[in-house]
């Protein structure tokens, strides 16, 4: 594995990353009707670390590889989408628009797990628990959504 595409893919990560500080949950997110099997706040940071560094391994893994377009362009994807999908649940409040960008979230990362599969057998399986992980998010954003129907969103104009 080249360490330098490792490290650039991590740069990708932490940038993508930055959105959860630059929109942290807050008192808003506290608030929420949430089930009984939502994560407890410790498991967030544990989680994100822990998948940036696998899928930075993948990306560096499948980066140098013959046939690696459609890897790349999903492991491209899912970033955009990560980072998308922060802004819009915690910064905006939109909760059903989160649902939004979590579909094609969900599925750049299917098609990123099946696309290194293709390519590597240890890039494929760093990338199963971002699957994992993103499955969750999408049925803990889907049931939040369901529960408060009635939250409105940030309202920016002031």
């Amino acid at each position: 594995m080249d360490f330098a595409l490792f490290a650039l893919f991590l740069i990708a990560c932490g940038a993508a990353g930055a959105t959860g500080a630059a929109f942290p949950p807050g008192d808003w997110y506290r608030k929420l009707d949430k089930p009984e099997w939502t994560p407890p706040d410790w498991v967030f940071p544990v989680a994100w670390t822990s998948i940036y560094l696998l899928i930075s391994f993948a990306g560096a893994r499948a980066a140098t590889m013959e046939g690696n377009a459609y890897a790349m362009v999903f492991w491209a994807m899912q970033a955009g989408f990560s980072t998308l999908w922060t802004p819009v649940f915690f910064g905006l409040h939109r909760l059903r628009g989160a649902l939004l960008v979590m579909i094609p979230l969900w599925l750049s990362v299917l098609g990123a797990t099946w696309s290194m599969f293709a390519l590597d057998l240890l890039a494929g399986l760093a990338f199963v628990p971002y699957l994992v992980w993103v499955t969750v998010a999408a049925a803990l954003n889907a049931d939040v959504a369901r529960r408060n129907p009635n939250q409105k969103p940030r309202d920016l104009s002031a």
